[in-house]
C-alpha cells in the first residue's frame, strides 16, 4: 500500500479515535465511529484476497447497522428529553437500543459473530487495530452512558461471552481466531462490572490493550499464524517464544502475572455489591479461556514438532528482539506488584 495512503489511514484512524472519545455531543461521537469505520475498512481489504474482502464487507455492514443504531437511540433520547448530552442518556427505549449498539461495535454475545471472521481475514497487525484501538470509542460511550444503562442486560451479556469466547476458542487452530474468542471473553469482564465501577471497566481495557498488542506483535514477529506454524518457531526466536509463554499466561490471569489484577478487582467489587453468584459463574468460564491459552502455549514452547522429511525448520533469527514487544512484555508480565500505585492513579 501507498505510504501516503497508510498515513492518511493512520491520521484518519486517530482522528475519529479521538473525536468520539472526547465529545459531549451525541452526532460528534457518532461522527468519529462513522471516521473509525471508514478508515479502518482499505487496510482490512489490502490484501485483495477474497477473505480479507468478505472480512471487510462484513465489518462494514456490522459497523454501519451499529452506527445507524447509535444514531436511533441518540435521536429517539433527544426527542422525549430535548438532551443531545452523551451522560444525559435517560429514555429507557434509548438506553436498550444504545446497550444493543454498543454490543454489535464490540462484539460482545450475542453479537459476536462478525469478529472472529474478520479477524481471520485481516492481517497480524490490522487484527491488532482491531481488537484494540477500534473498540476504544466504544468502551469508552459505555463507560459516559453506564449509570443510564441496565446491569442486568449487561450481567447477562457479560457471563454469555466470558462462556461462548472460552466454549468455542477451545477447538479453534488459527491463532487470529483464538485471539478474538480471547478478546470476546475479556469484553465479557469489562461488560459486567461497567455498571457498578466504571473506572474498572477502563483499566480491565488498557491492561488487556498491553497484553493483547504484546501477544499480536510477538505472533508478528514469527509470522505464526497457525498452531502448526507456532511449533516451529522455536528454531527462529527462542527467547522470545519463551517469554510469549509467560504473555499468553498473564492474558490468562494468572497470578502473579499482570493479568491478574483486573480479574481480582473485579471479582472483590462484585463481592462488595452483592453479586457473589456472578461473580463466581464468570470466575469459572475464565478457565475455560485458561485452557486455550496454556495449548498455545503448549504449542509454542512446550512440544517438538515430528521430525518427518517434509518438516522444514525456520532460521534461527539473530536480529534483537523489537524494543516495543520487548516493552510490552515486560509490563504484561510485571505491573502486579504496583497495582497501588496504578489503582491511586486511575
Amino acid at each position: 500500500m501507498n505510504p501516503q495512503a497508510k498515513l492518511i489511514f493512520a491520521l484518519s484512524l486517530t482522528l475519529g479515535t479521538t473525536l468520539t472519545i472526547s465529545s459531549n455531543h451525541w452526532i460528534m461521537a457518532w461522527t468519529g465511529l462513522e471516521i473509525n469505520t471508514l478508515a479502518i475498512l482499505p487496510l482490512i481489504s489490502k490484501s485483495h484476497h477474497p477473505r480479507a474482502i468478505e472480512a471487510a464487507t462484513k465489518y462494514f455492514l456490522v459497523q454501519a447497522a451499529a452506527s445507524a443504531l447509535v444514531l436511533f437511540s441518540s435521536m429517539t433520547n433527544a426527542w422525549y428529553t430535548g438532551q443531545w448530552d452523551i451522560t444525559q442518556l435517560s429514555h429507557p427505549i434509548s438506553c436498550l437500543v444504545l446497550t444493543v449498539a454498543l454490543a454489535m461495535k464490540l462484539g460482545l454475545v450475542p453479537f459476536h459473530f462478525w469478529f472472529p471472521e474478520v479477524l481471520q481475514g485481516s492481517s497480524l497487525i490490522v487484527g491488532l487495530l482491531l481488537s484494540t484501538l477500534m473498540k476504544f470509542p466504544p468502551i469508552t460511550l459505555l463507560y459516559l452512558t453506564s449509570p443510564s444503562l441496565k446491569p442486568t442486560v449487561l450481567m447477562t451479556m457479560a457471563i454469555l461471552s466470558a462462556a461462548l469466547g472460552g466454549w468455542m476458542g477451545l477447538n479453534q487452530t488459527q491463532t487470529r481466531k483464538i485471539l478474538a474468542f480471547s478478546s470476546i471473553s475479556h469484553l465479557g469482564w469489562m461488560a459486567i462490572i461497567v455498571a457498578y465501577s466504571p473506572k474498572l471497566a477502563l483499566l480491565n481495557f488498557y491492561l488487556y490493550t498491553l497484553m493483547t498488542a504484546a501477544v499480536f506483535l510477538s505472533l508478528y514477529s514469527v509470522k505464526a499464524l497457525k498452531l502448526s506454524t507456532l511449533m516451529t518457531t522455536w528454531t527462529k526466536a527462542p527467547s522470545l517464544n519463551a517469554i510469549l509463554l509467560l504473555t499468553l499466561l498473564s492474558l490468562a490471569g494468572l497470578p502473579p502475572l499482570t493479568g491478574f489484577l483486573p480479574k481480582w478487582l473485579i471479582i472483590q467489587e462484585l463481592t462488595k455489591q452483592e453479586v457473589a453468584p456472578a461473580a463466581t459463574i464468570i470466575a469459572l468460564l475464565s478457565l475455560l479461556g485458561l485452557f486455550f491459552y496454556l495449548r498455545l502455549a503448549y504449542c509454542a514452547t512446550i512440544t517438538l514438532p515430528p521430525h518427518t522429511t517434509n518438516h522444514m525448520k525456520q532460521w534461527y533469527n539473530n536480529k534483537p528482539t523489537n524494543t516495543m514487544v520487548a516493552v510490552l512484555t515486560t509490563m504484561s508480565l510485571m505491573l502486579l506488584p504496583i497495582s497501588p500505585i496504578i489503582l491511586a492513579v486511575v
